[in-house]
Order: C-alpha cells, then sequence, then structure tokens
C-alpha cells in the first residue's frame, strides 16, 4: 500500500509527527507538491492525503490504483468528489477539528474591537501613559459585548460554538441558516434582517456555488455604519473589492479576515492596504492541539476505510 502526502506543510512544522501513517504502508511525505511534480507520482498511488491540493479529473486519471483520499480539512471544494466517485475513489474529510479554534478566533477579533488592547497597549508603550493627567486614561472608546447584537451566517459546529459564546457574553444572536433548529436562545432570521440589525456579522457557511460571492457591496450596504464583518470560513464568499470598497466608503466600521480568495494573499488583493482591516493568515483553525486533531482523525479515517467502514465519506 503506497501512501502519498502532497503538502505537509500545511499541517505541520516539524511538532505534528506524520509518520504514524506509516502504520498503513509505504509512506511519501512531501512539504509541498507543484500540480507538475503531482501527475506521476500519482502512477502508484493507493491513498492520498492533503490539505488544499488540487484533485480534480485530470489527476484522477492519472491514478489507477487511487482507492482512497483524505483531507487535513473539513472543506473538499479542491477535489472533485463527483468523479472520484465515478472512478470509484473514496473521498473522507475531517469535521469538528478546529471548532474551538476558530471559534476562539472569531472572538480575538471581537474583543480587539471591543476592548481596544492594542491600541491601548501602543498608547502606553508611546508614553502617554505617563503623561496622562489622571490614573485611567481612556482616550479610546471601548464598549461592553452584553447587549449587542451578532449575526452569524452559518449555523454548523463552529456557527453554534460563536452562538455559545457569544450568549455567554450576554449578546443577542441571530442566525441565518438553510436548516432552522429552534431552541429558544438564538433568532433565526434572514439574510437582510441579520445585516441590518446585527453588531457583528461572522462567516460560518461553507463555499458553495450557493454562498459564492454572498457578501457584495449590496450585502455591506446593508449593515450598520457600526458594525464589524469577520470571515473565518471561506475567502470565496466575499467579493474582495467590494469589501474594500465598503470600508474605503465607511459603509461599515471595520472588518477582520482569516480567510481570502487566492492564498497566498496576492500582492494585488484588492483588501491589500485597505484601512480599518484586520488579517490573519488562515491560521484560525490551526493551533497546535487542533493540527494534532486533524491527523487523529485522517489517521482514524484512514484505517475505518481499510477496514471496510469508511466514516466522514462526502461522495
Amino acid at each position: 500500500m503506497k501512501i502519498l502526502v502532497t503538502d505537509a506543510s500545511t499541517v505541520t512544522n516539524g511538532d505534528i509527527d506524520l509518520t504514524v501513517l506509516e502504520k498503513f504502508g509505504e509512506l511519501t511525505l512531501r512539504e509541498r507538491t507543484s500540480p507538475e511534480e503531482l501527475i506521476p507520482l500519482l502512477s502508484d498511488c493507493d491513498i492520498l492525503l492533503c490539505n488544499k491540493t488540487q484533485i480534480g479529473k485530470r489527476e484522477l486519471d492519472a491514478a489507477p490504483s487511487l482507492k482512497y483520499i483524505g483531507l487535513f480539512a473539513t472543506g473538499y471544494n479542491n477535489i472533485d468528489v463527483a468523479y472520484a466517485r465515478e472512478r470509484g475513489v473514496t473521498v473522507c474529510n475531517a469535521g469538528s477539528y478546529s471548532t474551538n479554534a476558530v471559534c476562539q478566533q472569531v472572538f480575538s477579533y471581537i474583543l480587539d474591537r471591543a476592548a481596544r488592547v492594542r491600541d491601548f497597549d501602543g498608547f502606553v508603550k508611546d508614553g502617554g501613559w505617563m503623561n496622562s493627567p489622571t490614573f485611567s486614561a481612556f482616550v479610546f472608546p471601548s464598549f461592553e459585548l452584553a447587549g449587542k447584537t451578532i449575526g452569524i451566517v452559518g449555523y454548523g459546529a463552529i456557527g453554534r460554538a460563536v452562538a455559545e459564546v457569544a450568549l455567554a457574553f450576554g449578546m443577542r444572536v441571530l442566525v441565518n441558516t438553510r436548516t432552522p433548529k429552534e431552541d429558544g436562545r438564538v433568532t433565526f432570521v434572514d439574510k437582510d434582517t441579520l445585516l441590518s440589525e446585527s453588531d457583528f456579522v461572522s462567516v460560518h457557511c461553507p463555499l458553495t456555488p450557493e454562498s459564492a460571492n454572498t457578501f457584495d457591496y449590496a450585502a455591506f450596504k446593508k449593515m450598520k455604519k457600526t458594525a464589524m464583518f469577520i470571515n473565518t470560513s471561506r475567502g470565496g464568499t466575499v467579493v474582495e473589492a467590494d469589501l474594500r470598497r465598503a470600508l474605503d466608503e465607511e459603509l461599515i466600521a471595520c472588518a477582520a479576515v482569516d480567510v481570502l480568495c487566492t492564498e497566498p494573499m496576492s500582492p494585488d488583493c484588492p483588501l491589500y492596504g485597505a484601512k480599518n482591516i484586520l488579517f490573519t493568515p488562515h491560521v484560525a483553525w490551526a493551533p497546535l492541539e487542533t493540527r494534532q486533531r486533524v491527523l487523529d482523525i485522517v489517521f482514524s479515517c484512514v484505517e475505518a476505510f481499510l477496514n471496510g467502514n469508511p466514516v466522514n465519506k462526502v461522495n
């Protein structure tokens, strides 16, 4: 059994041991693999494990012995799952491994906005507190989260976790989802209501043909001028040029994004250089514990497949 990991550097920088996968056969670990390098590697590959490697018809046709594709991710839009099914290739993802981490990241943005920790830190380090006439130098406007409204778009595991934390802060929670399940603590609303009433809008829907480019100029125009837009989902849910325009025109107060349409960030990304935007480089999912967890899930999925009982199958 030959096992190929195509983009190990997206899972570990040496702090996670992928060699545990040798239990299943002859393991080839590659830090990264270009499309040109990939094709010959697929010729005798039985199990392919990847995070963001693009696997389409060309790649699947080049892999006559391929039986299984395992993803170090929940999203699988980089895999042609329909053609994989035609070829008899099982595709399995890793679900719910990053729920706590992404939720934590969302609230790091929200708390930065509410408490202005970075601004106050800079003020002190620049000598501002030394020159303050009073003991408490509240020179930046901060506010409590209690009583504020958060709008959550997409209500899977991460969206629900964000709602739980928001409720603990005393926030009002609005949710827009295709599959509402009333629980008495959150309010399910249409997208326009969510946009117009929320102080924070946090995106947690998968990237699908329906969700692509959902957040365009028209959507941002419906938001409060004091609102914060947060995207830890997929870059393709946002029209980046429209978000840039919304920030430039002060249609919204600020944004925080962990994901972009092109990653790593392209030099011509419309959001680069925008005012009032906080960037993180697609790391919401990536604490050490989370990356170890996704490896454990991938390991278990391979084991289950080889035992004839595939789990987390997406095709």
